[in-house]
């Protein structure tokens, strides 16, 4: 919140340019806040909060809201082997993403077995792609589950 006081006693109004459709503005106190939904990820550029005591205006310098969304997997463990025979060694799960389905270069590791469920945190807007894999204790991969997909923004 900024910080303002005019050295005649004037009153003071802020104002905005700039601002999210999911935020909400006092123009007394020149308080910007808010909690944006699934929709609100995205960047949100140039905003600039001015003051006035109707003679006299200055703006802080131009900054910029960034929002990131998530995306929660869940999957169903295992219980056998490719080749039919039961698993019994499960160390974990990676789970691979990305912004397309033959470029899904981002890794998160899950090193718990019993763990059947992740928050993918930090997506920006537009489609993202998801797969899992599971591990053994010898280090060796699944292959890739179907490819979901979540949309953001």
């Amino acid at each position: 919140m900024p910080v303002a006081a005019d050295a005649d006693g004037d009153k003071l109004v802020f104002s905005i340019v700039g601002k999210p459709t999911w935020a909400s503005f006092d123009t007394t106190t020149g308080r910007l806040s808010g909690t944006p939904g699934a929709a609100g990820v995205g960047n949100y550029p140039n905003i600039v909060i001015s003051v006035s005591d109707g003679a006299n205006t200055v703006a802080l310098q131009a900054f910029q809201i960034m929002v990131t969304g998530s995306a929660q997997l869940s999957w169903t463990a295992p219980t056998q082997n490719m080749d039919g025979t039961t698993l019994r060694d499960l160390s974990g799960y990676r789970i691979y993403y990305g912004t397309s389905a033959a470029t899904m270069v981002a890794v998160a590791t899950v090193t718990d077995p019993t763990v059947s469920s992740y928050r993918v945190m930090g997506l920006t807007t537009g489609a993202w792609y998801f797969a899992i894999s599971a591990v053994n204790a010898a280090g060796v991969e699944s292959r890739l589950s179907n490819i979901g997909t979540k949309t953001l923004g």
